[in-house]
């Protein structure tokens, strides 16, 4: 990991993953799928913006629908007390 990432990383930023499922023009009926993944920060997520903003203006595949999945944050290690784990 970058020293840039991990910075982020730790500012809350998380991977990001976006399915873009469009079309083109001249072929409606059939959809096809493009996955991107970034660093991202929730629940904005500006890059995911960003990216599908560019998308409209200057692709000609036409959006159908984004689905979105995001990884937890990195964070300290949380450590909690366990119970026994030898019974006799």
């Amino acid at each position: 990991m970058r020293h840039d990432e991990l910075t982020l990383r730790l500012n809350g930023w998380r991977l990001a993953t976006a399915e873009v499922l469009y079309y083109m023009p001249d072929h409606p009926s059939v959809l096809q799928s493009f996955m991107w993944q970034t660093l991202d920060l929730a629940p904005e997520y500006p890059r995911i913006h960003k990216f599908l903003d560019f998308w409209r203006r200057e692709i000609d595949a036409v959006i159908h629908s984004v689905r979105l999945a995001s990884g937890e944050t990195l964070a300290p290690p949380k450590i909690s007390a366990a119970g026994p784990i030898l019974h006799h």
